[in-house]
């Protein structure tokens, strides 16, 4: 069975229950070098890196080499988990989202290059009813569908960019559009788990805070962890029923 791969950021997977045992590798792609964590079943990339003391912002992340790297270590499919804020006060901090659709108004990674190539951008519905699956079988209720906008970063939106973006969209984050892009380019299956980890600037009358969206993302994680334990049995019992 191809490997699973998994994008993970803010809510930081490594050494967590099945993340725990794998072994670091380096992938050499043509869009720079990438640190992979893998197993027989997974390949798992941080995408703020490995190091605490080198965080990559996101405006920096290498999605092209990342991306890369799972296609060339033959995963079947990837999943994103994303730390989102919430733009819309039904969906409160804690809850899980599999989002359907995304908005970048603003230039995107590509690994096309001068090909003359059109993607029209999807994610991928096999990946998302998993997803959904798997936190069903875990007593979570993920919220199915949704819009995700992605902005630049590093710096959070304003007030008026946030009131702009509720009327378009339900979660905003700045990762998961550059991954899909970059992932169906390269003929991978993507779809994105999202946690909400807070509430976006400006939508409920408390101040955000940089250690607000830690905090909730940490709350988070079993919940994830759980989820993408659950995926990966399912990928297996149905390699077994085979």
């Amino acid at each position: 069975m191809k490997p699973l791969g998994i994008v993970s950021g803010t809510i930081f997977l490594h050494g967590k229950g099945c993340f725990e045992d794998l072994r670091e590798e380096w992938v050499e792609t043509p869009f720079g070098r990438t640190q992979v964590f893998c197993s027989q079943g997974i390949a798992l990339i941080p995408r703020h890196g490995n190091d605490p003391e080198r965080h990559i912002l996101p405006h920096r992340i290498n999605h092209p080499a990342n991306l890369a790297a799972l296609k060339a270590l033959g995963v079947s499919e990837v999943l994103g988990v994303n730390s989102t804020g919430s733009l819309k006060r039904r969906l409160k901090p804690g809850m899980v989202v599999v989002p359907d659709d995304y908005l970048m108004p603003t230039p995107g990674p590509t690994v096309i290059g001068e090909r003359a190539v059109h993607i029209v951008p999807v994610l991928d519905e096999g990946v998302r009813s998993r997803c959904l699956a798997a936190s069903r079988d875990c007593g979570v209720k993920a919220v199915d569908g949704g819009t995700y906008w992605q902005t630049t970063g590093p710096r959070l939106e304003t007030r008026a960019e946030i009131t702009m973006m509720s009327r378009f969209a339900d979660l905003v984050g700045m990762t998961m559009a550059s991954e899909a892009i970059c992932a169906q380019e390269l003929d991978l299956p993507y779809a994105s788990l999202c946690s909400v980890d807070n509430y976006a600037h400006g939508l409920v009358d408390k101040p955000l805070t940089q250690e607000e969206i830690l905090a909730h993302a940490r709350r988070n994680t079993e919940t994830i962890l759980g989820i993408l334990v659950r995926y990966l049995e399912r990928r297996s019992e149905k390699a077994g029923s085979a």
